[in-house]
């Protein structure tokens, strides 16, 4: 399982956050690939940069079992 995050901010590291649903659930994919082209749907301007400047500011990340964090975004 996979899941994308977005950076708010470039020069705060702790500004990651899961990219959700319109529910408020967090979008997972089984495979990579999926998730890499939904995030270039989603984020087009942000993924196309990083190829020629920084920082990176998308990203997709591997769910590891036991450790997905599914709960609703707090309002």
């Amino acid at each position: 399982m996979f899941k994308m995050q977005v950076q708010d901010n470039p020069d705060d590291p702790t500004t990651w956050h899961d990219v959700r649903d319109p529910s408020g659930q967090v979008l997972t994919f089984e495979k990579e690939e999926e998730a890499r082209a939904k995030l270039l749907e989603l984020y087009p301007v942000q993924v196309q940069l990083e190829k020629y400047t920084g920082p990176k500011t998308t990203r997709v990340v591997k769910i590891l079992k036991g450790t997905h964090d599914s709960r609703p975004m707090p309002k």
